[in-house]
């Protein structure tokens, strides 16, 4: 099967998980709740949570055990993503081809949309935790939850970083600090989540966490390198932001023919990492192709 038909599986189960997640009650914040639903569902990849499910099918079949995480993580990405557009940060006002959220509503709402998909995610895990009768499970379940929050707390403290060192000269290990707390946490996060989930020998999550850290990186080098030579129609966004504020990237660091380089050579490292679990893992291996390839 294609890499995309197999996404499109994926993402059509997760997009009705998330749909039954979001709050419908008629109430007075029932504008709150619009804004929420606007960004959620406004399209995207579904990279992270699909990682969650593809990870834990690396151990088993049945993922029904996964669904709570896929979801969460996907609502701390859109939590990240609204926020991230706002002036104060990347002051963007597209993203997959629509108004940002604080373009659509109104910057107060946009903030208060993105704090309550964050909250909303971390009450579905706690539920989830809340409801666990199996012992080895709630365990795994409960360090799940401890790892949830010390990844989100350097993906923020990533992008801090990478506000305050716009327009200033850096070094490789600074950017890769960036990088690797700001865009890659949120990618290694779930692919342990699934690991964990499916009670993974040390081996085994070794080698998982070692192919996220290389995808996340990836993914990072590739966002960079269309932000230079991206088409804004296929985006959805501007092309040359990232220049325009001058931020510290892969392609200002390395120039654009060094960071597709290094993209290579970080992607073919990745697929290596999943030797260990030969055929199983050969959707996990396409991804981080398709992570390298997209044009969008």
């Amino acid at each position: 099967m294609e890499i995309k038909e197999e996404l499109k599986k994926y993402q059509d189960i997760i997009n009705t998980e998330l749909k039954n997640n979001l709050p419908k009650e008629n109430c007075m914040e029932k504008e709150l709740h619009k804004a929420m639903e606007y960004s959620l569902l406004a399209g995207g990849k579904r990279i992270r949570p699909i990682l969650v499910l593809a990870t834990y099918k690396l151990f088993y079949d049945d993922y029904k055990i996964c669904i709570p995480y896929a979801v969460a993580i996907e609502m701390i990405h859109n939590f990240i993503l609204i926020h991230d557009d706002l002036p104060g940060i990347d002051n963007d006002d597209f993203r997959h081809g629509k108004p940002t959220n604080h373009k659509q509503f109104n910057e107060a709402t946009a903030i208060l949309a993105g704090d309550a998909l964050f909250n909303l995610g971390y009450k579905i895990i706690s539920e989830d935790i809340k409801n666990t009768k199996n012992q080895e499970e709630l365990r795994n379940k409960i360090s799940i939850f401890q790892e949830f929050t010390t990844s989100v707390g350097k993906m923020i403290a990533g992008e801090y970083v990478d506000t305050e060192f716009e327009g200033k000269k850096i070094n490789n290990e600074e950017l890769k600090y960036i990088h690797t707390h700001k865009t890659g946490e949120l990618i290694k996060l779930p692919v342990r989540m699934g690991a964990i989930l499916a009670n993974a020998t040390k081996k085994e999550l070794n080698a998982v966490t070692n192919y996220a850290e290389k995808i996340g990186l990836a993914f990072q080098i590739k966002d960079d390198i269309l932000s230079e030579e991206g088409d804004e129609k296929i985006l959805g966004k501007p092309v040359g932001n990232d220049k325009e504020m001058e931020k510290c990237t892969y392609v200002s660091q390395y120039g654009l023919e060094g960071a597709k380089k290094e993209l290579d050579k970080i992607t073919k490292e990745a697929k290596e990492e999943l030797e260990l679990f030969g055929e199983k893992a050969n959707f996990l291996k396409k991804l981080a192709e398709y992570i390298a390839n997209r044009n969008k």
